[in-house]
């Protein structure tokens, strides 16, 4: 690994019970650990139940401002992003658009990466609002992504290295446009700050 890994935070954007999330989510993050670039942090938004109202901070209950808290750290210590997505209705899972709305600055000219999962569309139209969504927080989401079509019996929860055939390669080439983009706009929040 180099001295300046970028720091990738691995987010698993759905919170239902039953999800495939943390299953794609750590196959994704295995791939990212044999890149060699990166610095995998796997985070699980069900781990940080913030509520769909936003107060200001001060007016959280401390169970509520240690899960904001947590998380907003985690998200501002990290150089990029991969949120695994799954698709409700069509688009975003609730939980995933809701935390993603907590915070600002920590999504600042950032990369994101996109791994979708889902039915016959294997949460393409998840992933294309997202795009939306982050560009809005003046994050940048990278051209290429991981789509997994009706992904249930494809992936093996007690063994991260299964997954569907020529995925490795889709996740080489992902993480290649993150970790340039990650490096690069590293170097330009450092040597001049981002105004938004």
């Amino acid at each position: 690994m180099p001295e300046d890994p970028v720091k990738l935070a691995v987010v698993i954007g759905s919170v239902r019970d039953g999800r495939i999330g943390p299953t794609v989510a750590e196959w994704f993050a295995l791939q990212a650990r044999h890149h060699g670039e990166v610095e995998v942090d796997v985070v699980d938004l069900a781990d940080y139940p913030l509520p769909l109202n936003m107060p200001s901070p001060d007016e959280l209950d401390a169970k509520t401002q240690e899960a904001h808290r947590g998380l907003k750290e985690r998200l501002a210590q990290s150089d990029a992003f991969v949120v695994v997505t799954a698709e409700y209705n069509h688009t975003i899972p609730p939980g995933l658009s809701n935390s993603i709305n907590w915070y600002l600055n920590e999504w600042k000219a950032k990369p994101v990466g996109l791994v979708s999962y889902g039915g016959m569309a294997g949460g393409i139209r998840a992933a294309e609002h997202l795009r939306q969504v982050f560009a809005e927080v003046h994050a940048i989401t990278v051209r290429d992504m991981l789509s997994f079509h009706n992904p249930w019996g494809k992936f093996d929860s007690t063994d991260p290295t299964v997954a569907p055939e020529g995925s490795e390669a889709a996740a080489k080439a992902l993480l290649d446009q993150l970790v340039w983009w990650g490096r690069t706009l590293r170097n330009g929040r450092k040597n001049t700050p981002y105004v938004a």
